[in-house]
């Protein structure tokens, strides 16, 4: 089965440091790396790169970054036909990442912000040959519904990944097939707070009442939590690793856990699978360069039974 992600693609200026600078202060820098990233062209490359057969739909600029942001692509096997230029810079996340793995993001839309509906509607045919489309909120949020609802029409299974985090419009719930998001991005949806087991339950419920078919939130170390209509809950425990880099891991979770699906896995195989790759994906550092292969996460799994 092939898979389409609709989405953003940057490039990740990455500075580490000890300590995450407070608020007015200045601290000096351990490193600067450039890695190509962004949610939409990591979830690409973590399918790609899990087994699955690839398109990239998006946009990058015609600043000196593009050569490497396509090349990242293209060396994971993803098909970059969907791929448009926009005149302007690449999209770029500047990244801090301090001593313990933990990061914080600044984004900059550059071509992604110009990823319209009209470049969507001239690319039906992209959609038409896919069998399940990734999409994220690193682009228009009105191209993002526009293609959920396309898809719909054209009984293409959608994975949505409210990532950053958005209040999503009820008559769009329905649109979407699997939602996928963590515990910040899913008290921004539902407006619940999740501090305990049973808040946690009723955001959930909630998402599926208002018309999400299935809900994966992914809890960190402590694995994932699915629930669907048809096949109820399903939850999945987490693997310890020491973390190098937590860059990219919710995104290669995503690209995975699609691929596996793609590829026939049952649901609680699939959801190990991604668990693993996400867990093999913090454990180097930067986004796309640090997620595994296929192979890499089946024998990861194999140790760990």
């Amino acid at each position: 089965m092939s898979i389409l992600v609709v989405g953003s693609i940057n490039m990740d200026i990455v500075n580490r440091v000890v300590n995450h600078p407070l608020p007015g202060e200045t601290i000096h820098g351990l490193s600067t790396d450039y890695s190509p990233g962004g949610k939409g062209a990591n979830q690409a490359v973590a399918a790609a790169r899990a087994g699955g057969q690839v398109t990239m739909l998006g946009a990058v600029g015609t600043d000196p970054y593009q050569e490497a942001l396509l090349k990242s692509l293209h060396d994971a096997d993803v098909q970059t036909n969907g791929i448009m230029k926009k005149q302007g810079t690449s999209g770029m996340a500047f990244i801090t990442v301090d001593g313990s793995g933990e990061n914080t993001i600044i984004l900059s839309e550059g071509a992604n912000g110009k990823l319209t509906v009209q470049d969507i509607e001239e690319r039906l045919h992209l959609l038409d040959h896919a069998h399940f489309v990734l999409l994220q909120n690193e682009i228009p949020v009105e191209t993002t519904f526009y293609v959920l609802e396309q898809a719909k029409q054209r009984k293409v299974g959608t994975f949505f990944n409210p990532a950053p985090a958005l209040q999503i419009p009820v008559e769009i719930f329905p649109f979407i097939d699997c939602l996928i998001l963590n515990e910040t991005e899913i008290e921004v949806v539902t407006g619940i707070r999740i501090r305990t087991e049973a808040a946690m339950e009723e955001a959930v419920q909630w998402l599926i009442a208002h018309g999400v078919s299935t809900v994966i939130l992914t809890l960190g170390e402590q694995g994932s939590y699915y629930v669907s209509k048809e096949e109820g809950a399903i939850r999945t425990s987490g693997f310890i690793v020491p973390a190098v880099d937590t860059t990219g891991a919710g995104d290669t979770f995503i690209g995975a856990f699609a691929a596996a699906k793609a590829s026939g896995k049952k649901t609680r195989e699939s959801l190990l699978f991604a668990t693993a790759a996400s867990v093999l994906t913090v454990t180097k550092p930067g986004a796309q360069n640090a997620i595994p292969l296929g192979t890499e996460i089946e024998a990861f799994l194999e140790g760990h039974k």
